[in-house]
């Protein structure tokens, strides 16, 4: 579980996250949602330890992320996976050495053993038979599903994922979501996902808050969406379905 309480983010005298808590459970989807601008991306950060909040205090399972020394900071890391809003993988390595990257890194283990662990990663996420591919020769979509592989090589307690959607097509947008729950709710990790996405906020939004202008509007979950009388949140869901299907009427 992680728990932010009272978070606050200034850059000079501009203050961009206002007093913000939330406690983010495990084996669940958490989602964070709100405009271009409107502070969840520095939020996410701040959870991973990009940038250290102004004030306020961030729980991992009861450890304060902001309170503790670089060496502690850096082990807690170990236990967290990362998914980017590109793949991020590295061109010139194949799909299984992509998955291996951090097994390599951070790992104790024999490189027989390493590689086991990524087949089975790359098996979890379907595509076991294209660990020999380079990512030029393979979708967006498979892209994305080894970048969760590699995520999750290191079985880490917390899974961040930055916009996972972005750029792929409505189905293999679903297939993301629905692996990303499902890895979740088997490994019991605490998964939080920054988003713009309707579908994944319906979909797998097992929690949700919704960030506004830097503070908390709203949170919930996926069954209280549409039935919310917050006239900001509503607006929101109407301006991104609005958008999505203008962006489908030119495909």
């Amino acid at each position: 579980m992680i728990e932010i309480q009272s978070i606050r983010k200034s850059f000079e005298d501009k203050e961009v996250l206002k007093d913000i808590s939330a406690r983010f459970d495990n084996g669940k989807t958490n989602l964070i949602i709100g405009q271009s601008g409107s502070g969840k991306t520095v939020l996410m950060k701040c959870i991973v330890g990009l940038l250290t909040p102004t004030s306020g205090k961030i729980l991992y399972d009861g450890r304060d992320f902001v309170s503790m020394s670089k060496k502690e900071k850096a082990l807690l890391r170990r236990e967290m996976g990362m998914i980017f809003q590109s793949a991020a993988l590295f061109d010139s390595m194949s799909v299984l050495e992509n998955v291996m990257f951090p097994l390599d890194m951070f790992s104790t283990m024999t490189l027989k053993e390493r590689t086991k662990r990524a087949q089975q990663c790359l098996d979890r996420v379907n595509l076991i038979d294209a660990q020999s591919k380079y990512p030029g020769e393979i979708s967006g979509g498979m892209q994305k599903r080894v970048a969760i592989a590699r995520a999750i090589a290191l079985n880490p307690k917390y899974l961040f994922c930055d916009e996972p959607n972005s750029g792929l097509d409505p189905k293999t947008s679903l297939v993301i979501d629905a692996l990303i729950h499902d890895i979740t709710e088997e490994y019991q990790m605490t998964t939080i996902i920054n988003t713009h996405d309707m579908n994944s906020v319906m979909g797998i939004g097992d929690s949700i808050i919704f960030i506004k202008e830097g503070h908390e509007e709203w949170k919930g979950d996926k069954t209280q969406v549409a039935t919310s009388t917050n006239q900001a949140l509503t607006d929101f869901i109407f301006a991104s379905d609005l958008l999505k299907k203008a962006r489908q009427a030119f495909i």
